[in-house]
């Protein structure tokens, strides 16, 4: 594979480092975009060129590329701690055993998986966003009907009166609160 220059690449070029990515403005056009977001890459010796930038196929290819990129890099991380404790929950995160008030819930994988997002987060305001690309990824950002119904559903599960909620508080037009109790 060899990689060549474009000299369509404006002399003026910006780079923004976000998410692994190396984004390019200011190109003179959508091919030279294209041409410029896979062609010059960022090392510590400064920009050099991709060999990968031959293989590229066109504009579905570069946005398949960016939603998976996105996609790992928003996936629930994992952690090195196995029991997570705080408050009126307990996860045993190896055996993906939940328990809330002493008392075993059984969830859903994606209930789970949320919940366990949420009590790495308690009492910080996650939003509807970071939620469903942490939980569901990058591709589901924008449904948060799926979110409204899994809170709902976890409320039902932990909540000792789901009507009026104590852990999963919601934050209008935001997102959602953890409070993990006492």
């Amino acid at each position: 594979m060899k990689a060549v220059a474009d000299p369509r690449l404006s002399e003026n070029v910006v780079r923004v480092r976000r998410i692994g990515l190396d984004f390019l403005a200011e190109l003179a056009d959508e091919d030279a975009q294209v041409f410029g977001l896979l062609d010059v890459v960022t090392t510590p010796d400064g920009p050099q060129q991709n060999a990968m930038c031959e293989d590229f196929v066109g504009m579905a290819e570069l946005f398949a590329r960016v939603r998976a990129t996105l996609r790992r890099a928003l996936a629930v991380p994992e952690s090195a701690a196995t029991l997570l404790e705080t408050g009126d929950f307990h996860i045993d995160v190896d055996a993906r055993r939940i328990t809330v008030r002493g008392q075993e819930v059984h969830l859903t994988p994606k209930e789970y998986d949320l919940l366990v997002y949420l009590l790495r987060h308690p009492g910080k305001v996650l939003t509807h966003r970071i939620l469903l690309g942490a939980v569901w990824g990058g591709d589901y950002i924008e449904q948060t009907e799926y979110l409204r119904v899994f809170i709902g559903q976890l409320r039902k599960k932990i909540e000792p009166d789901p009507a009026h909620p104590h852990y999963i508080l919601t934050e209008p037009w935001i997102g959602y609160r953890f409070h993990p109790g006492p």
